[in-house]
């Protein structure tokens, strides 16, 4: 395993575990989230040279679309939860209360 694999393995699982563990505020989950979706478009785009692939992928690019309307949703969904409960703390958000 090379250093380049390391590196994109344990910032995905260091992402991972702080998306698990630390859950006190909504936009340190919406951090990890983007984390995690950095570190899979950089070893997606890093694929095709480790491979020596000639043609470029496109899962790249739709990945880091998909991102970005993962972030627009996340930060909208902050807002409405910060006008609506006052702050963004997770245990203010009670899922069975409409």
């Amino acid at each position: 395993m090379s250093v380049l694999h390391l590196s994109f393995y344990s910032a995905f699982t260091m992402c991972s575990l702080g998306l698990a563990f630390h859950r006190t505020h909504l936009i340190s989950a919406l951090l990890c989230l983007e984390g995690m979706m950095l570190s899979m478009y950089i070893a997606l785009a890093m694929w095709p040279i480790q491979t020596q692939t000639p043609s470029a992928s496109l899962l790249p690019i739709l990945m880091l679309t998909f991102s970005a309307c993962e972030a627009g949703t996340g930060l909208a969904l902050l807002v409405a939860s910060t006008r609506t409960h006052g702050s963004d703390h997770l245990h203010n958000f009670n899922l069975l209360r409409c």
